[in-house]
């Protein structure tokens, strides 16, 4: 259907054939009285001033009906924005010193992002979100598929390419878990969002580790809680591509589970940290000096042995983190803790 075909029709009849569309018209203050009316004649009927406090043109509020239909029905038929690479042209650092790296990645890549506290990890990060070209203060460029994005890379909602988790996480919507979940869900037309929910619920408190319900309003989560809820929610019901998280070792959440959880999802994932168990997953890791990206380091496969054991070492003290906020008390030998815990590895019961 056309821009002008759309004009010609009662919106009524446009509502039965796209009910989403009520959406576009509730935003423009469409009354109940005007739903037998042409969709030409109710835009011409809008008061001037009303649609220049929307940020409107009139002469264009056809072509916006007819893309975010075209949107809508894009996101229904479930197809998500797909690319096949994207490339990270270098920028300079604080001082102005040029990094000179052309970094491409793809689709089931993980990229650690490493350096002090300020020294430009979350800049790193926010530039990739915003699809930069130029115009942040790093001057650097993104490429999708060895090409400047296209404008429509930029609408948001569910056909965006990227999705961010950061540091913080605050909710300001007064509703419960499930409510806020089925929203969602709805928004994205799943067909059977009561799953979709049960499903990104089961797999937060997996990662939180910290039990809460349903019904618990979203204002009343712990901040690990939170986190837990927004990444099982990109898991498992999020169609963007790429994925940037900030600091995940900070939230509180079963952050091995979490990283697991969206790369089995074949996303590009680029992860700002400072625990070396996460930087060392990544193929590579981003090493950041003021403002700049100094070095791009292959993780190797001695480190990756050395991974296997500090896993281990891990686990250990995790446990011992458990018992010790469940009010236990700690009785054993150090000793034999350490040589437990750094144990060769194929020692039976080793993963």
């Amino acid at each position: 259907m056309t821009d002008r075909d759309l004009l010609h029709i009662p919106i009524a009849l446009l509502l039965i054939r796209h009910p989403y569309a009520k959406d576009f018209f509730t935003i423009l203050g469409l009354p109940s009285t005007a739903r037998q009316v042409t969709v030409e004649a109710f835009f011409a009927s809008l008061d001037q001033d009303h649609i220049d406090n929307l940020g409107l043109i009139r002469e264009e509020l056809g072509l916006r009906l007819e893309a975010f239909i075209a949107q809508m029905e894009k996101l229904k038929s479930g197809k998500a924005p797909t690319l096949q690479s994207i490339t990270l042209c270098g920028g300079r650092d604080k001082d102005g010193r040029l990094e000179n790296i052309r970094l491409e990645l793809r689709p089931g890549d993980v990229v650690s992002v490493v350096g002090p506290t300020g020294s430009g990890k979350s800049r790193l990060l926010a530039d990739v979100e915003c699809l930069a070209q130029g115009d942040t203060p790093s001057g650097r460029h993104l490429l999708i598929d060895g090409q400047a994005p296209d404008e429509s890379l930029w609408l948001g909602g569910e056909q965006r390419l990227v999705a961010q988790l950061s540091q913080n996480m605050n909710f300001v919507m007064d509703v419960s878990v499930r409510e806020f979940l089925t929203l969602h869900a709805d928004s994205r037309l799943v067909t059977d969002s009561e799953a979709a929910v049960a499903q990104i619920f089961s797999t937060a408190v997996l990662l939180a580790g910290e039990p809460f319900t349903l019904d618990t309003p979203v204002t009343a989560l712990s901040g690990g809680q939170s986190r837990a809820l927004m990444i099982a929610d990109v898991a498992c019901l999020s169609a963007s591509p790429i994925v940037l998280i900030d600091e995940i070792e900070n939230a509180g959440v079963d952050r091995r589970k979490a990283l697991d959880l969206l790369v089995k999802q074949e996303k590009i994932v680029l992860l700002a940290t400072h625990d070396p168990l996460l930087a060392l997953l990544g193929q590579r890791r981003l090493v950041i000096r003021n403002g700049g990206i100094a070095d791009i380091i292959a993780t190797s496969d001695v480190e990756r042995t050395l991974l296997h054991k500090l896993n281990s070492f891990d686990r250990k003290f995790s446990e011992l983190r458990d018992r010790v906020r469940h009010g236990q008390r700690l009785n054993f030998d150090l000793d034999e803790f350490l040589a437990e815990c750094i144990r060769p590895a194929g020692h039976p019961g080793e993963d």
